[in-house]
């Protein structure tokens, strides 16, 4: 027998079909417009090429979709009921909280800060295909929670993992994402780095007798999660350039004054940038204000 008679039947493609990348895609960011998954997962094809697959879903009851006020009746998409069980099967989506929204009316009151993480995410993964690094729709997961002392715990808007490719090597980056629309007091906004302090610094110690014959792993609480702790990214917009810019003072000053703060800032790069900026000129340039001083520059040399 010849190799070119053996038959081994139908042999999957491993690129995932696009209908399955759209439910995955908003099983992990909850919501996000058509123009906004064009951008995600085809930005070089028509943008008929997401909506028809789209509308589809819709019609098998996988999806939904609220139109958002004042944008020439835009929609926002996001898993139904029967949606969120399905996804939740996907392999890249387990252990991930399914969150369903249960109407196009609970919808509309997320789709303000839901829809501007997403807007900061398409920021970093245009800007890594421009590079030629990794990045992509799922190396970005929202609302991640991580434990605290005294049962409280620190909420991130995102963890980003992205993957520099220069020159034959790759290098892997992780950043806590947070994106602030204006819509708390600055010193709110800037009390977030004392949470963040807080977990970098938080070593739980046992209580009593172990209950495992394990010993326990010594060491920082994040370290169950991350082999370096993340960078702290913040990205401000939904105010004019002066608040903007007042807003990441007050962020530098927190730095300055707070000293597990500032302790953290030793360690951990932390930065600042608008939002509009990162859209214009890439999350890769000049655009990112050291949190601990210095001149501005890209998000990866903080």
């Amino acid at each position: 027998m010849t190799t070119e008679s053996l038959s081994y039947g139908h042999v999957p493609s491993p690129v995932e079909p696009l209908p399955h990348q759209l439910l995955a895609a908003l099983g992990q960011h909850r919501m996000a417009t058509t123009g906004q998954l064009h951008g995600l997962l085809r930005p070089d094809a028509a943008r008929q090429t997401v909506s028809t697959p789209l509308n589809r879903l819709r019609h098998e009851g996988l999806l939904d979709f609220t139109v958002l006020p004042r944008s020439n009746r835009a929609r926002a998409w996001f898993l139904t009921g029967e949606g969120a069980r399905l996804v939740r099967d996907f392999p890249a989506l387990r252990g991930r909280p399914p969150y369903p929204i249960t109407s196009a009316t609970a919808a509309s009151l997320k789709t303000p800060h839901t829809l501007t993480v997403v807007r900061t995410h398409l920021a970093f993964v245009a800007d890594a295909r421009g590079r030629g690094d990794e990045h992509g729709h799922l190396d970005w997961t929202p609302e991640v929670s991580h434990p605290l002392s005294d049962g409280e715990k620190v909420i991130a808007d995102a963890v980003m993992h992205y993957t520099l490719s220069s020159e034959g090597q790759r290098t892997k980056l992780r950043a806590f994402v947070e994106v602030d629309r204006a819509t708390m007091a600055s010193e709110r906004l800037a009390s977030k780095l004392i949470e963040y302090a807080r977990l970098w610094s938080y070593d739980p110690q046992p209580v009593g007798r172990q209950r495992s014959r394990q010993p326990a792993v010594p060491g920082a609480v994040w370290l169950r999660w991350y082999p370096i702790f993340p960078r702290v990214l913040f990205v401000l917009t939904g105010a004019s350039r002066y608040v903007l810019e007042n807003r990441i003072s007050d962020l530098q000053a927190m730095v300055a004054q707070h000293p597990l703060v500032g302790a953290l800032a030793r360690e951990v790069p932390l930065g600042a940038a608008v939002l509009d900026d990162l859209e214009l000129r890439g999350p890769s340039g000049d655009v990112w204000v050291p949190l601990a001083g210095g001149d501005s520059r890209p998000w990866t040399a903080l």
